[in-house]
């Protein structure tokens, strides 16, 4: 498998406070790598050095072309919804255009191609009928499908999404993430999210987040491997019914 990212020795914060220590990961063709860990151990800040959002300290992110081109076209990236401003007055349609603006430059008109691609992301999703709507009339599952459709119309190698259960509503959550495992055949994808129960039936392998990076080549990790990482979450197993075993946190881990 070719590599698409390589992160070495990333050390990274803001202003003086250390946020990320010493992060290694490699990430290949087709991997599907789910991100976990406690509020506050630095997953976000982790996508937001890889797409140049945070300078490290120390250490770099390396991309890895097919062809020469712009490292931001590697990535397609959905942020966490609530981070997002619903009021701003602009249609679904250009939403989701908006996402080729590293390659066209803001005031770039689009082509009657690039137009199609977007029509045929938001049938994919199941919501060309909202296409004309303003993003602000939306529910929360709507909206995050319009920002999935920003993050691949740029044909990205990676795709990254932050905490996408947090708008997922009960009907698309299942469809959601069967589109990822399809996506995954022709991209590689990162997730962070907390879901850990649903995302393990879905990525390959994980990585527990928690100040450091620990991976496993596996979408299975124990207990002990948790407490041993210093990651206080949920624990992840499978059996006939699936199922997730909830192990009572200590005073100071109330994620």
């Amino acid at each position: 498998m070719e590599k698409i990212l390589e992160i070495s020795s990333l050390t990274a914060g803001y202003g003086d406070q250390v946020v990320l220590s010493d992060i290694n990961l490699t990430v290949y063709e087709k991997d599907f790598i789910g991100i976990i860990g406690p509020n506050g151990g630095g997953k976000t800040t982790l996508l937001k050095a890889v797409m140049g959002l945070v300078k490290p300290f120390s250490g770099k992110v390396k991309f890895f072309h097919r062809e020469s081109g712009d490292d931001r076209n590697i990535i397609g990236y959905l942020p966490q919804m609530n981070n997002l401003d619903r009021d701003f007055p602009i249609s679904v349609t250009d939403v989701v255009l908006s996402g080729l603006m590293s390659k066209e430059g803001v005031f770039s008109r689009y082509s009657g191609r690039q137009k199609e691609l977007a029509l045929n992301l938001l049938e994919k999703l199941g919501i060309y009928n909202l296409r004309k709507k303003p993003v602000g009339e939306l529910s929360g599952g709507q909206l995050q499908r319009v920002y999935l459709c920003r993050a691949l119309i740029s044909s990205p190698r990676l795709l990254m999404l932050d905490e996408p259960n947090t708008f997922v509503d009960t009907r698309f959550e299942t469809d959601f993430y069967e589109i990822l495992r399809e996506l995954n055949e022709e991209m590689a994808v990162i997730i962070v999210s907390h879901d850990v129960g649903t995302i393990t039936w879905y990525v390959k392998t994980i990585a527990c987040v928690n100040r450091n990076l620990h991976y496993h080549r596996s979408n299975v990790i124990t207990q002990e491997q948790l407490e041993a990482y210093n990651c206080p979450i949920q624990i992840i197993t499978h059996g006939d019914v699936p199922h997730t075993v909830l192990k009572k946190h200590g005073k100071n881990h109330d994620n």
